[in-house]
């Protein structure tokens, strides 16, 4: 489980600059279909439902604002000692977002038929029952 591993500050500031790359984007586009090619899989990513599953049953976009996805790692670094600032963790947030948004490869954007889930406001059980709600309806 490499969770944790990939919420690092030294991820977060390298991670949009190597999936800029076509060559890391082409790896990994192999595996991420691979891994959903005989089986029903939850995958998250940025370019999930528009490059790497583009025929997924169900799609959702789930976003959420700068300052709400700020607050939230500050609480995660806060509860692990660590010292970034929240000012610092909403700067690297911003700059990830604009980064993968404008990238050559496989930007970040809503695929056309994505359901676009905004989880600003709601808590993590709040918005597990949303997508749970989401996945029942589109299974009936």
């Amino acid at each position: 489980d490499a969770s944790a591993a990939i919420r690092t500050p030294q991820v977060d500031a390298n991670v949009s600059k190597v999936s800029a790359y076509p060559g890391v984007r082409a790896a990994m586009l192999i595996h991420q279909r691979r891994a959903a090619e005989d089986r029903d899989i939850v995958a998250e990513g940025r370019d999930i439902g528009t490059v790497v599953l583009p025929k997924a049953d169900l799609k959702i976009f789930l976003t959420a604002s700068v300052e709400s996805r700020a607050r939230r790692r500050y609480l995660e670094v806060q509860a692990k000692g660590g010292t970034e600032s929240l000012e610092d963790i909403a700067a690297s947030i911003a700059s990830r977002d604009d980064m993968d948004s404008h990238r050559a490869v496989s930007p970040l954007r809503q695929a056309d038929d994505a359901i676009l889930l905004d989880n600003s406001e709601l808590n993590l059980e709040e918005t597990a029952d949303a997508i749970t709600n989401l996945i029942q309806q589109r299974c009936r």
